[in-house]
């Protein structure tokens, strides 16, 4: 019963992240490998501060979540001012940077032996030590994200992001400031990403930089075009799918080192064949593959 609390837990992790980048790649087209970098700092800001100022599980949601949103106004600023191809290219720097600086600067943030002894959330005074427990706090905070997303997309904002990705000259044209609307769902993006990273940190009580590296960029990418961009649903389906193929193997006896690598051959074959053959992925509204055939 446990192991299927633990599945769940970490689907509905993936659903945040996922939902947090289809906000940026499926609603507005930009396509980010930045995210798990938001992800891994939102997740070494938590554990930084409960470890050394042992401050109260709320207040360092937030603040994980705020500098999430900072880094992602720091970087969309800049980033934004160039396009497609350029605009990817600037995004993978930063990722690059981000894992290099976890990894590195070990003195803050531990390098790859990591920070161990993350102490469990304590909400209102409630402990939260089971898996039944961290299930439902995690499902609360992707059930609010579904709705925040879904209240975004739904808005006149989430109408100009639409536009800005189908035609952004045209939305231009309208008087759309689309820079202003590009680097507020970037933050909008970045901050949902780091609350992923929080829900993660105290989940396992134990973070490294292995976590947080390129590789798990392109996999949330994957869900998110897997599942579908440009829906609401398209994350919770991908993340459904793609967290639990690695289980699948598990029960089919293979050794977890070969396991890892027939992953991540099935990571990209799916790539490839939904890329082929189905672009908008299982329920999305919106195909990368379209840009792509333009460029």
């Amino acid at each position: 019963m446990e192991y299927l609390l633990h599945i769940l837990i970490l689907i509905s992790i993936y659903v945040i992240l996922s939902a947090s980048l289809n906000l940026v790649a499926g609603y507005t087209g930009l396509v980010s490998i930045a995210h798990a970098a938001f992800y891994g700092v939102g997740a070494y800001v938590a554990a930084l501060i409960a470890l050394n100022l042992h401050s109260p599980f709320l207040i360092n949601i937030l603040c994980a979540g705020m500098l999430g949103g900072l880094l992602g106004a720091l970087v969309g600023i800049p980033s934004l001012r160039i396009r497609d191809d350029y605009f990817v290219i600037a995004t993978f720097a930063f990722q690059v940077i981000t894992f290099s600086i976890l990894n590195n600067w070990v003195s803050f943030t531990g390098g790859p032996m990591g920070l161990p002894g993350i102490p469990e959330p304590v909400i209102f005074g409630l402990r939260i030590s089971s898996h039944v427990g961290f299930l439902i706090l995690v499902g609360f905070f992707c059930g609010l994200t579904l709705w925040v997303c879904h209240r975004i997309v739904r808005s006149p904002f989430g109408r100009v992001l639409k536009a800005i990705r189908e035609d952004e000259v045209l939305a231009q044209a309208t008087g759309k400031n689309v820079a202003a609307y590009k680097v507020l769902v970037f933050v909008i993006g970045a901050g949902l990403a780091a609350v992923a990273g929080v829900m993660y940190a105290y989940y396992i009580s134990f973070i490294d930089p292995t976590s947080f590296t390129v590789m798990e960029s392109i996999f949330i990418i994957s869900i998110v075009i897997i599942g579908g961009a440009g829906s609401l649903w398209g994350p919770v389906v991908g993340a459904a799918v793609l967290v639990t193929i690695p289980e699948l193997l598990r029960f089919i006896g293979m050794p977890s080192s070969v396991a890892a690598n027939v992953r991540q051959i099935l990571y990209g074959g799916l790539l490839v064949v939904f890329m082929m053959w189905r672009p908008q992925g299982f329920v999305g509204e919106y195909t990368f593959q379209k840009d792509t055939l333009q460029g």
